[in-house]
């Protein structure tokens, strides 16, 4: 064939690359590629290789030409001869051809022909997904991302040509991300300036669907639509480029993610926000994921005085991160995302203060919205703290737990008096409310097989701190603390609401057997629970949920950690708020009196089928019927729910109404427990220097009383021990003989050193016997040895004197039970 306008001989004279590409052009572009020609083409590329670049080079002249001059049926078959010579030809030789087919393909995209620009992109799709033999050190891509970017936002007045280009360009994209990203030589498509190209391309086209919930789905799910929905592609390719991300690029293509959010303000609403980022956090490598998270908290900071839905829009973003990457590995960022959503929470906290303040005295009614903006923000985060906690580990959830427990505010700990005071009062009552919230979800759901290890004592003892009793919620809040901790069977829901239970039988409760830690944990902190359940039943401000939370609390005790001694204590620890109603020595209204009745009615109820004693029950049914009779506001149904009427004063003499101490000591004692301490009443450690004090033994307080006496210096303690002597040491044994002074000397003592428990005090109360024993001995041996005891209480024998050891029980204390 001889081209058009060129004369016989000199076609004769044409190089016969040349020859070979006019041949394949028909005389009607119409009639397309001629097929035998091509044919010839291609093996003449394959036999000489070394003409390949000249080939392109001529094929790029000539559609150069038909580009001007318009005649894109010449066009058509060009890049068609192209593709082929580029799928058939996998030699060396051929990277001066692509040099050639990329020119060709920019001057197609460079075009404003909607048409040459999807050929363009077709043709460097094809292109893209051949794998060559050798990388290109030199070859760059620069202006296709620019091109293709630039294409994702194309605007045509006609809806479906714009689709199409649009579409082109992601397709575009999606081939540089595959042709280079795989190419350690081209590392330059993860730069900066490219990925600020190409994220905010799909994430424009990503975000222009109507419903977004439609397309939240496992990648896996999207079907063969993509070809024709921008949004579905642009979706595909950013979940493709994540999935190429490593440790040192994942930053650059998340990054972007931020600009685009903010600039287009998709915080508020954060439907998208967080449609992104789920994408992002199931897309990237698992072990990359505290990348997202380091770079979200690093967002929040930056935007922690923005407006407080904008905040709350990251927040949310954030939990859907750490909900999917707490169920892989977050590396060290836990304790980082705590630290940081606490540090917002104080701000939040700050900011609802500070516009209180501000707008205190004038008329704005900006304020309340703003209030409710930021209980959004603290909402968000707690409910964030909550699933990120919820889903650790338990060695990690116990660190958090920690963690935040330091944080929270404790008047007269040094290290938030700085803090405490920085907030104020009703700055420091919000912040401990926001803190005990997140460590409330942090702690649900977790079990911990001893109860040492989900309390123990710098997480407990802050915990049950005086300074969290000054309010009804914080009380509410540590008490739920605790029932999540103490509840390892799942029993909590059977005892919701504080009832009389007829049969505790129908509730299954679950439990098991206390081990040795539970005991030894009782021994140790059992007292401050004690104290904290009796201190609370006293504060003015209770609400009928703090009375259900409290007897709630007893009733897990009991489930969870009553051995023998523990049982002995809760039912000294009901007396004394039996008395603690009666006596009404706080001056407590007569509505909380009444409920502090019913807690003990119910929990006593409760204890009494537990222990299966029938002595026990009988007595405790009898009461509970009497009352149902003569005072059924004594009772929870009454004074709870139906509301009844109240009594003028609780000045009753019938025993009947009371639970007695006598009698249940008599059926405890008849079925095999230790009921001497029942007649040693309980008195908590009201203060925190009582709290601290050092245990001594009993003996110590009966033979060396200075401790307790104010004024008694160094020198009169060394007095009063060089003057024991027989007649002194028969007074402090014999307790028969002791005075009222006395008694109310040895009460004082008892009651400042409660916590410590009875064995321990048995045990030095011996050890501090047998040294008096060595003591009185030594003193004997240098006097003269006194007359036998007409008592017989003492017997001297060979110079030693031999008496009974002093139990606790043995001493006399005035009973507190109404008789």
């Amino acid at each position: 064939m001889v081209r058009k306008g060129v004369c016989c001989c000199c076609a004769a004279l044409r190089p016969r690359y040349k020859r070979l590409v006019d041949n394949i052009f028909p005389e009607d572009p119409k009639d397309g590629l001629v097929k035998a020609d091509m044919e010839k083409l291609t093996f003449y590329a394959v036999s000489a290789p070394e003409k390949l670049d000249r080939i392109g080079a001529y094929l790029a002249d000539r559609l150069s030409r038909d580009v001007v001059r318009h005649r894109y049926g010449y066009v058509l078959i060009a890049m068609e001869a192209l593709d082929q010579l580029l799928m058939a030809c996998h030699s060396q030789s051929i990277k001066p051809f692509v040099e050639s087919f990329l020119h060709m393909v920019a001057k197609l995209l460079e075009s404003g022909e909607p048409k040459l620009q999807v050929l363009g992109t077709n043709s460097f799709v094809k292109f893209a997904n051949i794998e060559e033999d050798t990388p290109s050190y030199h070859r760059r891509y620069d202006f296709f991302v620019s091109r293709f970017s630039a294409m994702c936002h194309a605007h045509h007045e006609d809806p479906e040509v714009q689709t199409e280009i649009r579409i082109a360009g992601i397709r575009g994209i999606q081939g540089v991300v595959r042709k280079t990203v795989n190419d350690e030589l081209q590392a330059t498509i993860w730069e900066p300036q490219h990925m600020d190209k190409i994220v905010p391309s799909l994430l424009f086209n990503m975000q222009r669907t109507e419903d977004v919930d439609s397309r939240a789905c496992p990648p896996s799910s999207l079907g063969g639509e993509k070809e024709e929905n921008p949004s579905v592609l642009a979706e595909s390719c950013f979940r493709e480029l994540l999935g190429r991300a490593t440790y040192g690029n994942m930053n650059h293509a998340v990054r972007p993610v931020f600009a685009h959010l903010d600039q287009h303000r998709l915080w508020d609403p954060n439907e998208f926000a967080v449609f992104c980022f789920r994408i992002i956090m199931y897309s990237i490598q698992a072990q990359y994921s505290h990348h997202v998270i380091q770079e979200i908290l690093a967002h929040l900071d930056a935007c922690r005085r923005d407006f407080p839905r904008v905040r709350a829009g990251i927040i949310q973003a954030l939990l859907q991160a750490v909900a999917i990457a707490a169920k892989g590995t977050i590396g060290p960022t836990v304790l980082e995302v705590f630290n940081t959503l606490l540090k917002h929470l104080r701000f939040s906290v700050d900011f609802e203060l500070s516009d209180r303040r501000s707008s205190a005295g004038s008329v704005c009614f900006t304020a309340t919205t703003k209030d409710n903006d930021e209980r959004i923000v603290q909402n968000a985060i707690i409910q964030t703290i909550g699933f990120f906690g919820s889903n650790l580990p338990d060695y990690q959830r116990s660190e958090i737990m920690m963690f935040i427990m330091g944080k929270v505010p404790v008047l007269g700990a040094p290290s938030h008096t700085l803090e405490a005071n920085q907030l104020g009062d009703l700055g420091t009552r919000r912040f401990q409310i926001m803190l005990l919230r997140s460590l409330l979800m942090v702690t649900t759901g977790y079990s911990a097989k001893t109860i040492s290890a989900a309390l123990p004592a710098p997480f407990l003892d802050p915990l049950l701190s005086p300074s969290l009793m000054d309010d009804c919620e914080l009380r509410q809040l540590v008490l739920e603390i605790l029932h999540n901790l103490i509840d390892r069977h799942d029993n909590r829901a059977k005892l919701r609401g504080i009832r009389i239970i007829p049969d505790v039988s129908d509730l299954k409760i679950k439990r098991d057997k206390i081990s040795k830690q539970d005991v030894s944990f009782m021994k140790k902190h059992g007292q401050q629970l004690y104290r904290h359940v009796y201190l609370g039943c006293k504060e003015e401000d209770n609400v009928e949920k703090n009375f259900e939370l409290l007897y709630t609390t007893l009733a897990l005790i009991t489930i969870e950690l009553a051995n023998e001694e523990v049982v002995t204590d809760l039912v000294r620890l009901a007396i004394a708020l039996q008395d603690l109603a009666l006596l009404n020595e706080d001056n407590l209204p007569l509505f909380h009196r009444c409920s502090v009745m019913a807690v003990v009615a119910a929990y006593l109820n409760f204890l009494s089928q537990m222990l299966a004693i029938p002595a026990f029950c009988q007595h405790v049914s009898k009461v509970i019927e009497t009352r149902t009779l003569e005072a059924p506001y004594f009772l929870p149904d009454a004074i709870f729910r139906e509301k009844g009427s109240l009594p003028k004063s609780l000045e009753k003499e019938e025993t009947n109404l009371f639970f007695l101490t006598n009698q249940m000591a008599e059926s405890l004692g008849g079925s095999g427990y230790c009921v001497e301490r029942l007649s040693v009443p309980y008195v908590p450690l009201v203060t925190d220097e009582d709290r601290l004090s050092r245990r001594r033994s009993l003996v110590d307080t009966l033979s060396i009383q200075v401790d307790i006496l104010p004024g008694c210096n160094l020198q009169e303690k060394v007095n009063s021990t060089e003057e024991i002597t027989f007649e002194t040491l028969k007074k402090a044994i014999d307790s028969n003989g002791l005075e009222e002074q006395e008694k109310e000397k040895r009460r004082l003592v008892i009651e400042k050193f409660q916590k410590a428990p009875f064995e321990e005090i048995a045990a030095q109360c011996e050890n501090k016997a047998n040294l008096l024993h060595d003591r009185l001995a030594q003193i004997l041996e240098r006097t003269v040895r006194p007359p036998p005891s007409p008592s017989g209480n003492t017997a001297i024998s060979a110079g030693h004197v031999h008496y009974p050891s002093i139990p606790v029980y043995e001493m006399k204390f005035p009973d507190l039970c109404v008789y």
